[in-house]
Formats: C-alpha cells, sequence, structure tokens
C-alpha cells in the first residue's frame, strides 16, 4: 500500500469510529494519545516507522476534526436549535411537494454569522414555485437534525443538514435577477428531468429519470420495488456505472486530445454530480475518475487503494457524519470488492481464451465471452462487501442479483446513454427529442421485463432477518476469510463455493419449514405503524390487513421467502391506510384468491382504490355485511360482521382464527364499546394469541375482552408515531392479565407455531 493511503485509511477509520462509537467529549483526548501512539513510530526502522507515524497521525487527525467539526461548524446550528423566529434564507434546490407542506433545501444566514444548511417545511400559495437561487425570510421554529423517526440518527447530519425549521405560511420570498453560478445545476438537473417527460413514453420516463439524476421520486413503488428485490437498485443511485459511462462518452467525444480530454472530462464531472446532487456515491465516482484522469498526466500510476482511501478521507473531512451515509458505505464498499476480487477472477475465468483469435466468429465469440466474465466478475465483486451491508440496512438479501446484473448492466449502459442523449436533444429540438424517445426506450423496456420477471421468482429476495440466512452469511464470509488466509486467494475455490451453495439451500429448506411447520402459522409482520398478520396452514395461505410502511411488499417477501406466490385469502378488517393501504402493491406481486372486505363507508376513497385494483387484477372479492367463515388448511376463520357505527374503526370486522386447541383473535382497530359487544354476541373461547387491536392504544385490550379470552400471548403491532402507541395503560392492562408481550417494534416480526 503507498505512502497516503496509510494516512487516508487511517483517517478515515478514526472518523468512523468517532461518528458510531465515541462520544464528543472524547475526541480530542483520543486524538492527542493517537498522536503520541503514532510517535512510537521513531523506534522502529524502515518502513515500519514510516507506517506507524502516518497510521498513528491519520488516525489523530481522524478524530481531532471529528470533534473540531461538533463544536465548531454545528455550533452556529445549536445556537438556533429550540428558538423561534425570523430569519433569511436561500433556497438550495427544488421544492418537494409532501402532504401537508412543501419541504425545501436552504441554506440560513443567522445575524451571529455562520451559514447553516437547513430542511425548511412551509406552506401557502405559491411555495411550490419557489426556485433554486431565491431568497426567503422566514419565521420558523428550530430544532436540531438529530432524530428520524423519533429516534436519535445522523441520517440528516451526514447530507449536511444541521437543522429542521418549520416556518408554516409565515415568509415572503425575493426572486434572484439572474440565475446564480452555484445553482446552475440545480437548474440543468430540472432541465433535464423536464426533457426526459418530455420525449419518452410515460412508462419509461421514471426509471430513465432515475437513471441519469438519482431522483426516483417519480418511480412507482412497484418498479423501485421490484429494483430492490432483483439486486438492481444500485442503478439508479448515481454513482461510478454512470460516471465511466459519461466519462467514456465524453473520451470518445473528445477524440486522441489526453489533456484537452482530461479536463473537459473533470469539468463535465465535476458539473454532473452537481446536477445530481452531490451525494457521497456520485461525488466519490467523479473524484475517482478525475484521480484516474490525472494521474498519467503527472505520470503517475494510479493506484486503486491509495485513490480510494484518499477520496473517502476527502468526504469524511469535509464532513464528517457522511459516514453515516448509507450511500457512501455502499459505494466505498463495492468499489473496494471490484478491487480486490474482481481482476484476481476476471483474470481466472479468462486465462485459457485465445488473446488474438481469427475469423469472424472465433473474435465474436472471444469477445462475447470476455464480456461475459467480466461483467460476472465485476457483479460478484461488488457484492461481497455490499450484500452484508444491504442485508443490515435494508434487511433482504436478493439472491437473484448475480444473474440479474449479469442480464442487465449492457442494457443500463445503453438506457443511460441513451437516456442522456435524448434528453439533450430535446432541449434544443423537442420533435427530434420525441422520436429519439421511443428508440432510447428499447433497452429501458427490456430492464422492466427482466426486473419485473426476476423479481416475482420464488426466493429471489430473502429476509435478512431469518436466523438461517444470518448462520449461511456467517458461514459464507468465515469460508472466504479461510480460504484467503489458507490459500492467500489462489487456486480454486471449488470447497468453499459448493459449501456456501449447500448452506444457502440448508438455510432455505429450514426457513421455509419454520413458517410451515404445526397446524397453524401465526406471523405479525414488522410493518411499522400499522397491521399485516400473515397466517399458513397446510399448504394454505390468509393474511388480515395489509397496512403500514410498504406492507405489500413486506406481506409479499413473506409469501415468497416460503416458495409462494399466491395467497388464498386476504381479508381487511377496515378502510384505513394503515391497515389497507398496501393492498394494490400486494395484488400486483402475488396472485390473490379472494379479497373479503366489510360492507361499509360505500364512499370511502381507500374502498374505492382496493376494489379498482382488485378488479384490474382478476381478484374476487367479497363484502360482508352478516359475518362469514373460511377453512384455511387445518384452520377455521370465523369473520365477524362490523359490530358499530360511527367510524371506519367502529364498522371494521375482527377475525378469530381457529386451529385444533389454538384461537387468536384480531380486533383491528375496534375501541372497547366495541371490544365489549364483540364478548356479548361473539361467543369467544379463550386464546392462546391476541393481536391487539389499534396498535396498542388506551381504548383497545379492555378489561371486559381480556376477561372474557384470557390470552396466553399478546402481540403488539406498532412503529414511530405521535399519538402514544402503544398506551401504557394497555401494557399494565395485558401484563394483569399475565399476556405475554410481544412489540413489531422492538422484536420485529413475531411469528407464533401452533402445533
Amino acid at each position: 500500500m503507498r505512502v497516503l493511503a496509510w494516512f487516508a485509511a487511517a483517517c478515515s477509520g478514526a472518523v468512523f469510529g468517532a461518528v458510531y462509537l465515541l462520544p464528543e467529549e472524547l475526541l480530542l483526548p483520543a486524538g492527542v494519545l493517537c498522536a503520541l501512539a503514532g510517535l512510537t513510530g521513531l523506534f522502529f526502522r524502515g518502513n515500519r516507522r514510516l507506517q506507524i507515524l502516518l497510521a498513528g497521525f491519520g488516525l489523530a487527525l481522524g478524530l481531532c476534526w471529528t470533534g473540531v467539526y461538533s463544536a465548531l461548524v454545528r455550533a452556529p446550528a445549536q445556537r438556533l436549535a429550540g428558538t423561534e423566529g425570523e430569519i433569511p434564507a436561500s433556497v438550495l434546490d427544488w421544492p418537494q411537494e409532501n402532504d401537508y407542506s412543501i419541504s425545501l433545501l436552504v441554506e440560513l444566514h443567522p445575524e451571529e454569522g455562520g451559514r447553516i444548511k437547513a430542511l425548511l417545511y412551509l406552506s401557502g400559495e405559491r411555495a411550490d414555485e419557489l426556485r433554486p437561487g431565491d431568497e426567503v425570510t422566514v419565521t420558523a421554529s428550530f430544532q436540531l437534525a438529530d432524530t428520524l423517526a423519533g429516534e436519535p440518527s445522523n441520517y440528516y447530519y451526514a447530507k449536511g443538514v444541521q437543522l429542521i425549521a418549520s416556518a408554516g405560511k409565515d415568509w415572503t420570498a425575493r426572486r434572484a435577477e439572474s440565475v446564480p453560478l452555484w445553482a446552475l445545476p440545480a437548474w440543468f438537473g430540472r432541465a433535464l428531468k423536464d426533457s426526459v417527460a418530455a420525449c419518452f413514453p410515460d412508462s419509461t420516463a421514471p426509471l430513465v429519470t432515475a437513471l441519469l439524476t438519482g431522483d426516483k421520486t417519480g418511480l412507482p413503488e412497484a418498479q423501485y420495488a421490484a429494483l430492490r428485490r432483483s439486486g438492481l437498485a444500485h442503478v439508479i443511485a448515481v454513482s461510478g456505472l454512470h460516471v465511466s459511462f459519461l466519462a467514456g462518452f465524453a473520451a470518445t467525444l473528445l477524440g486522441r486530445r489526453r489533456r484537452l480530454s482530461a479536463v473537459m472530462t473533470i469539468g463535465l464531472l465535476v458539473f454532473f454530480a452537481a446536477a445530481a446532487g452531490n451525494t457521497p456515491s456520485v461525488t466519490r465516482a467523479a473524484c475517482m475518475q478525475a484521480l484516474l484522469l490525472i494521474a498519467p498526466l503527472a505520470d503517475r500510476e494510479n493506484d486503486p487503494p491509495t485513490s480510494l482511501a484518499s477520496v473517502l478521507m476527502a468526504l469524511l473531512l469535509w464532513n464528517p457524519y457522511s459516514a453515516a451515509s448509507v450511500s457512501l458505505q455502499l459505494s466505498f464498499a463495492a468499489v473496494a470488492g471490484i478491487f480486490l476480487f474482481t481482476g484476481p477472477l476476471n483474470r481466472r475465468w479468462t486465462a485459457k481464451l485465445p488473446r488474438k483469435p481469427k475469423g469472424f466468429w472465433p473474435k465474436l465469440r472471444n469477445r462475447c465471452a470476455r464480456l461475459f466474465f467480466a461483467s460476472l466478475s465485476t457483479t460478484l465483486g461488488a457484492m461481497v462487501f455490499t450484500t452484508p451491508l444491504t442485508a443490515w440496512y435494508f434487511g433482504t438479501v436478493s439472491l437473484i442479483a448475480p444473474l440479474t446484473n449479469l442480464l442487465a448492466l449492457w442494457a443500463v449502459s445503453y438506457a443511460f446513454l441513451g437516456g442522456l442523449v435524448t434528453a439533450l436533444v430535446g432541449l434544443l429540438l423537442p420533435a427530434a427529442g420525441t422520436f429519439l424517445g421511443w428508440v432510447a426506450s428499447l433497452p429501458v423496456w427490456y430492464l422492466l421485463w427482466l426486473v419485473s420477471g426476476l423479481s416475482e421468482l420464488p426466493f429471489a429476495s430473502v429476509s435478512a432477518a431469518s436466523v438461517y440466512l444470518g448462520l449461511w452469511m456467517a458461514m459464507t464470509y468465515g469460508l472466504l476469510f479461510l480460504w484467503l488466509l489458507w490459500r492467500g486467494g489462489r487456486g480454486r475455490p471449488v470447497l468453499p463455493v459448493c459449501l456456501s451453495l449447500a448452506g444457502l439451500c440448508l438455510a432455505l429448506v429450514l426457513q421455509a419449514a419454520a413458517l410451515t411447520a404445526g397446524r397453524l402459522v401465526v406471523s405479525v409482520l414488522d410493518v411499522g405503524q400499522g397491521l399485516s398478520v400473515a397466517l399458513y396452514s397446510k399448504g394454505k395461505t390468509a393474511l388480515i390487513d395489509c397496512g403500514g410502511y410498504d406492507a405489500g411488499e413486506v406481506a409479499a417477501d413473506h409469501f415468497q421467502a416460503m416458495g409462494l406466490s399466491r395467497i388464498d385469502l386476504v381479508v381487511l378488517t377496515h378502510y384505513h391506510d394503515d391497515h389497507a393501504s398496501g393492498i394494490p402493491q400486494l395484488l400486483e406481486r402475488m396472485e390473490v384468491g379472494l379479497l373479503i372486505l366489510p360492507d361499509v363507508e360505500p364512499d370511502s376513497r381507500l374502498r374505492a382504490q382496493v376494489l379498482a385494483a382488485a378488479d384490474a387484477c382478476g381478484v374476487e372479492t367479497l363484502l360482508v355485511s352478516q359475518g362469514a367463515q373460511a377453512e384455511l388448511g387445518e384452520a377455521m376463520l370465523t369473520i365477524y360482521p362490523p359490530l358499530g357505527d360511527g367510524g371506519s374503526n367502529e364498522e371494521g370486522l375482527s377475525i378469530l382464527g381457529t386451529a385444533g386447541d389454538f384461537d387468536l383473535l384480531v380486533t383491528g382497530d375496534m375501541n372497547d364499546t366495541v371490544e365489549g359487544r364483540l364478548v356479548k354476541y361473539g361467543a369467544l373461547p379463550d386464546i392462546e394469541l391476541l393481536v391487539v387491536g389499534h396498535h396498542g392504544s388506551k381504548y383497545a385490550a379492555s378489561e371486559t375482552l381480556l376477561r372474557a379470552v384470557t390470552p396466553e400471548v399478546a402481540v403488539i403491532s406498532v412503529g414511530y408515531n405521535t399519538y402514544g402507541h402503544p398506551a401504557a395503560q394497555t401494557l399494565a392492562r395485558l401484563a394483569a392479565a399475565g399476556c405475554a408481550v410481544y412489540r413489531t417494534d422492538q422484536a420485529g416480526t413475531v411469528t407464533i407455531t401452533a402445533e
């Protein structure tokens, strides 16, 4: 490793340690200790001396700078936090529409000095007409951007956002006479998006926009979910793939004048990175591509480890808290894996291919084989370190990803370059851009078809929460480490690969068996502040409610992890988003036999949406007003009719599931009054499992209900909320009733098996 790499790697490692492990008050003392430890290198000779000195001072710089950044750079934000007042600001990016307001990325200019990046929420007429470069004056309340969904988080700090400001309608704006230079990339990015929307068909425009700019807000949820399951979501996080395409395209246009080509390409990459929002992934890619272009001009050999470590250090020194960025971690992990594994794999697989075959067909076969092995080795190399990160952050592992990337990457390059050329032409010649848009859509349609098909395969994506999958991943990385340690990466890894594949098959079998054993398996899925209960009994499946965070995808993933593509029965208790919003997603992904709904609220928007989705997918529906029963393998489901009135919660269905001597009860969002009616008219038995109503509201799980059914286990489906769920009173009642209580916000998906 080169000299600079030692220093940069140590500095970067220290910043990660400072952000994730050490409290702020210990950073400066720890930095001083590292500097003193580095001085011990003076007692050594040769390379060891230099390495210890560089590592020690690199650690010291990383720790001390993070401490200084926290104490000084964030000081203006800390002074404003918890206050309310009038302050001028510059609009940095285009407004984003939310449910009840507009959010803006702004730079605040407090009287005390300093510039503070903040996320501003405001409303009122013409708020959505604000543009980058505009000046606004807001009367707002300010709080530190140190939480996400109610939990401490560095999510906003990683983006450089120090404050969250809420202004409501108390703001005024002044339009800039001309667009400032710093705002030009944002304007160009917006023009590019508008051109894509005008030139491309509606079916391909969202994906092309995401490919070019990383903006996935217009991408349908089903498409984005399919990209994630198939392992291709990285193509819409603008990074090295896009930058290399752009650099190659620029080099082709500029010809062989090396210096001019390098200077122009670097300028183009800087502008492109700014237009894409200067995310860590695109910034990393642009910097590394710039180093690759500069190295030969300075008669220096490009050293990948030095480049990677140096760029990482530069990004972390600019903002130490970007260490918490998932985008940055995935980007650098992918490149590190490519540097370490792609080259050796590709050389091994292409060693026996002829270098200069003669004849057209031998040349074509040789070129195709080399392209195949290059794509495969790059995909596998990138996945080595990104797979555990993806499992940790997103809770899933895409098993189909190697095949998807192998079949898709060639189309991604054509889609990106075709989309870019079409958008640029469309800015000048709209008619020509529209024609090119249909041509450039061909690889995009292929991508959509490929991703849709592969993502629907059983076991295409599996939950990382499975203990069996966790053990398999630990075994696989252990085998990889032992092989590298023992063989030094030389020789054929036949034994580790075979053992890993056998372990994967065993893990999938065990996971499926765990979810299909016994008379009835009940899984209360982790969908945040919502409800979705999956049932399985002897080959038959059911789902009660499908609402909450990404509920349709979570439910479909759960059943596909069992190797299933069909749900026999779906029951909705009532028409609220936290119980039914995931139905359209679910019906797009899974075959559903029957959908049961309460025959209430004929004017409900969500009822109309659910019925329309069922009709579009050809799913039979049953509107219940008098109750019903349904067989489910060895279980019987009793569906009680609406027993209350006055609102959707009170007019919902409730479900009793019985399998032998095991009973479960799902009460939806009914309150204590309706629970009393259910006890009076429902002839409820003693039950083993209660899915607590209304996410543990103080009006649910009443003493009347608990005395009547005496549950042994209670599961509360709950996520971050501002309602106080689960209520302390409800938890106390459940404890007094002798229930073992499980919460999805603490335990994740809760699965209970009735033997």
